[in-house]
């Protein structure tokens, strides 16, 4: 499954590739991917049998081979530009940001060029159904904040921020000592002593705002330790609850805002999550904003309580009238 897994991206990258190189010697193209001749003269035999619906000799993909070189002769359409949904566009983006600014990333000229073809692209097109969460902050803000936190770290600085916590849905006042920032499943992070909490916590840079670089010195306490993400990012805590919900296309934005623990994709364009709480009252308040656009299937304890919510709702909108 693993080799199959790793075998279709290559295979969806190899036709754009060769096309931007025609003539390119075999073995360079292998090395490029990371495989051996053998490996990718199979890919290529299977490419021979891809391509438009009719699958007949005009449809195909067409690879010419010059001893040891290879050229496309015809693409099946493949050298078509890639196409993003708003929502897959933004975290591309968020992603490239967070990366640009990691010390030691090799080739930071390229991302920033990456960066401005994918944003000058976003400008222009209209994407239709991204929904933007509470909290959630345009990528030029997130931009500022990460700025400010890598200079704070640059420099050993405190930091003074408000910052949203989605699981509570409360904007807080921080003041931490910036310990390290990094990339956890394309998104950025800044793992900082909370003097609030007293405690290592971590702080998603898009829920930041208002922040500050202080005089004073980031000084975490000797006891502070970086945060252990081998056993994954999101660990689940003993009061937690877990809720399935069915998403709707313009809810799909829940599952990429907040930690769930299971997606599966349904027809439609829908979505099946795994959702932990650990505040009911939350959980319901969140779940009534996305309106018709959501179902909870477990528990029924939560289902009630959403029902009794709108009900109570509808019921004052009417005294109302």
């Amino acid at each position: 499954m693993t080799a199959a897994q790793d075998r279709l991206p290559r295979l969806l990258a190899l036709v754009p590739y060769f096309i931007a190189r025609p003539g390119i010697r075999i073995d360079e193209a292998a090395a490029d991917f990371g495989v051996t001749v053998k490996q990718l003269r199979k890919d290529l035999e299977l490419l021979w049998m891809c391509g438009l619906p009719g699958y007949g000799p005009g449809d195909l993909i067409d690879i010419s081979f010059d001893e040891d070189t290879v050229t496309v002769t015809f693409d099946a359409g493949m050298r078509r530009p890639l196409r993003l949904t708003g929502a897959e566009a933004t975290a591309l983006l968020v992603a490239l940001r967070a990366l640009v600014d990691t010390p030691g990333v090799a080739d930071a000229d390229a991302i920033r060029r990456a960066l401005a073809k994918i944003e000058a692209a976003a400008g222009q097109a209209e994407p239709a159904g991204v929904a933007v969460g509470l909290g959630v902050r345009e990528g030029a803000a997130t931009a500022e904040v990460r700025e400010t936190v890598q200079s704070a770290l640059r420099d050993k600085r405190a930091l003074r921020m408000s910052y949203y916590t989605a699981a509570k849905d409360e904007v807080t006042q921080r003041v931490v000592d910036p310990m390290r920032a990094m990339i956890v499943e394309g998104r950025g992070y800044l793992e900082a002593w909370c003097r609030r909490a007293e405690a290592v916590r971590l702080f998603r840079l898009d829920r930041i705002d208002d922040v500050t670089v202080l005089d004073e010195p980031s000084v975490p306490p000797p006891h502070a330790r970086p945060t252990d993400l081998t056993g994954g990012f999101f660990q689940p805590e003993p009061n937690q609850r877990t809720a399935r919900l069915v998403l709707e296309q313009d809810a799909r934005w829940v599952s990429e805002y907040y930690p769930v623990d299971d997606v599966e994709e349904l027809p439609g364009n829908r979505q099946r999550v795994v959702m932990r709480y650990a505040d009911e009252s939350w959980m319901t308040r969140m779940l009534l904003g996305l309106g018709g656009d959501v179902r909870v299937e477990e528990p029924e304890a939560l289902a009630a309580a959403l029902r009794a919510r709108a009900a109570d709702a509808v019921r004052r909108i009417d005294s109302l009238g």
